[in-house]
């Protein structure tokens, strides 16, 4: 009897959710299935998400921290030059040996706290302007919107569009972020797909993006979405940055320029090309 009971109140919920004005609301999209079989639904942002959405882009960006840091390193030949010069100049100064082995830590923690500086300080820029004015910069600017990934009633996942009118009718694709916890399921193809979608029914010739994310997955992801790489700005200012001696020594990132044509992508509704 318990068993029968449990079945029909989940049949009763899900016709009642099939049946809700909130899935005929134009601000909500068509499920989309993830990874897991799950259903993921992008909508647009409302305001109670706000607290969600905040803490998804803040938690994300504070992971740059490692990949510029210490996954960076390796793509800047001309900083790690720059350390073995002052590892010898040391050397030569001192004539101590330890100095080659204790320099290297002195580096790598410079660049940790140097990065988690200029990071910082570009999120505290970001939540004092669009991040902290979400409804106003992005719901109610021409052109612009946000979206939120929601799965099981949780906010998951955000991406933003901004029109960019002096790129020639282009619209850039801003703020994505998924929580850690939800990744490898296809929610950030999702999220993606529905930019493009905005771009196409809104008549923009491309969809651009920058990064200074290392990570091989988020170059994989903007691939996977049709995006091709067409440049990169080495020793790129990060916003926020403050240019001191030591960031210009210890925090050196490249920025991936990427643009998608919108009118050579088939793209249709429902996250699917």
């Amino acid at each position: 009897l318990h068993c029968s009971s449990s079945k029909f109140d989940e049949r009763e919920k899900k016709h009642n959710n099939l049946h809700s004005p909130k899935k005929v609301n134009k601000k909500h999209s068509n499920g989309v299935k993830a990874q897991n079989g799950q259903i993921v639904c992008i909508r647009e942002y409302e305001p109670a998400d706000k607290p969600v959405v905040q803490q998804i882009f803040s938690e994300g960006l504070m992971e740059m921290v490692p990949d510029t840091a210490f996954g960076g390193l390796r793509h800047h030949p001309e900083s790690l030059l720059l350390y073995a010069a002052m590892t010898g100049l040391c050397f030569a100064v001192t004539m101590c040996w330890w100095v080659i082995g204790l320099l290297p830590a002195i580096v790598v923690c410079a660049r940790y706290f140097c990065s988690r500086h200029v990071i910082l300080g570009y999120l505290k820029q970001a939540v004092s302007t669009d991040m902290g004015d979400i409804e106003g910069f992005y719901m109610k600017s021409p052109g612009s919107c946000l979206w939120v990934a929601v799965l099981d009633d949780k906010v998951v996942g955000v991406v933003a569009a901004v029109n960019q009118q002096d790129l020639g009718g282009a619209v850039e694709l801003q703020r994505m972020s998924v929580d850690r916890r939800y990744r490898q399921w296809g929610i950030g193809f999702a999220l993606g797909q529905k930019v493009l979608e905005f771009a196409a029914t809104h008549g923009y010739s491309s969809v651009v993006l920058g990064t200074t994310a290392y990570a091989p997955a988020a170059h994989q992801l903007y691939q996977r979405l049709g995006f091709h790489c067409v440049g990169a700005t080495n020793g790129y200012v990060t916003p926020g940055a403050k240019q001191s001696i030591l960031e210009r020594i210890f925090y050196r990132v490249r920025h991936h320029h990427y643009r998608l044509s919108v009118h050579n992508s088939k793209i249709i509704s429902n996250g699917q090309r």
